[in-house]
């Protein structure tokens, strides 16, 4: 793609974002999310793959549709009280229609279909993307307007814990086991949103960190599949003793820094007397962590074929950048010290 083209649509990205970020009306926010979506799409279709196109289209309708949720909602809240304030949704029918839009654009279950099928689509940068930067906007929006339908999104966070455990169970291709590891993530982080906002953040910011590292290793094998891992040893041995951590970190096992955010949800659910919430929960990450060590066990645990129609190939050095990968993995990997620290932040 032209650099300039390029640099058009990831400025439009940021500038979508940052709009919804500072909005306070509805039509600026819902200006915002637009713009996102615009923006990505070319980035989406770039590989003119069919299966690229068939996961444009269907992101395309589907984030349209959660555009017009909202704007409809956005119009009634207008109708019923009067504000197009987004932090004045007072009516629990406009507040419930912003809140499902919402969880359809971000991918929560039951509105997550789309999900897997537009990552796997995609190439793994574009992937990254949708996995990462295109959640902070609708996220944003969640927080602002403090949804207070407890069994909404209790049902929105339960269902979403189990089916990203559940539907990833049966995957061969990686960018399908992220999709539905994005589902898990995001059903955790809807669990506490009404209860403790900050730490929804706290959670989206290390899915987010945790996500990249995932994501770059892929990216820098060149592994769409649970056998093309197997033969990641040749390439980076160093990297490849690591990503098993990194696994781990996102299925959320201490001593890494995926278990932050999991331990605080389940602290501050059992706080709000949810003890079978918090219970269910739990157990729903068990699922997520096997497809998880399957990953780690096909990584580390095999060889791949050393046959004349399975050897190694041949594999030229990677040219990708590999700082943000070193950031990113450190980040994954170490930053559970510093929970009494970030749980001090947010309480600011």
């Amino acid at each position: 793609m032209n650099p300039y083209i390029l640099s058009t649509l990831l400025f439009g990205l940021g500038l979508g974002t940052t709009l919804t970020f500072a909005s306070s009306h509805w039509l600026l926010a819902w200006m915002g999310l637009e713009m996102n979506t615009l923006a990505i799409i070319p980035l989406m279709a770039q590989h003119h793959h069919p299966r690229a196109v068939e996961a444009t289209t269907k992101y395309f309708l589907t984030q349209a549709t959660g555009a017009a949720m909202l704007l409809f909602a956005s119009t009634t809240n207008a109708w019923l009280t009067g504000q197009w304030d987004i932090q004045q949704m007072s009516h629990p029918l406009p507040v419930t229609m912003v809140t499902l839009a919402l969880a359809l654009k971000v991918g929560l279950a039951p509105l997550h279909s789309w999900l897997p099928e537009v990552i796997q689509g995609l190439d793994l940068t574009t992937g990254l993307i949708l996995s990462t930067w295109q959640k902070l906007a609708p996220f944003a929006l969640l927080l602002q307007v403090q949804p207070t339908n407890t069994t909404l999104l209790v049902t929105l966070g339960l269902a979403s814990t189990l089916v990203g455990g559940w539907g990833g169970l049966n995957q061969t291709q990686l960018r399908k086991i992220l999709a539905y590891s994005s589902i898990a993530h995001l059903g955790w982080m809807i669990l506490v949103v009404q209860y403790s906002p900050s730490l929804t953040i706290l959670a989206l910011l290390t899915y987010i960190i945790m996500t990249l590292s995932t994501f770059l290793v892929f990216k820098l094998n060149s592994s769409t599949t649970i056998n093309a891992l197997a033969t990641s040893w040749a390439k980076a041995p160093a990297l490849t003793s690591l990503t098993p951590l990194l696994l781990l970190s996102l299925g959320g096992l201490p001593p890494l820094t995926g278990f932050m955010p999991k331990w605080l949800i389940l602290q501050e659910l059992a706080k709000q007397e949810l003890a079978s919430t918090a219970t269910f929960a739990a157990l729903t990450a068990l699922l997520s962590l096997y497809f998880y060590l399957r990953l780690s066990y096909a990584m580390a645990l095999t060889m791949s074929p050393n046959n004349t129609a399975g050897t190694t190939p041949w594999r030229l050095p990677s040219s990708q950048i590999t700082l943000p990968l070193a950031v990113s993995t450190s980040a994954t990997l170490l930053l559970l010290p510093l929970t009494p620290a970030a749980t001090a932040l947010l309480t600011l």
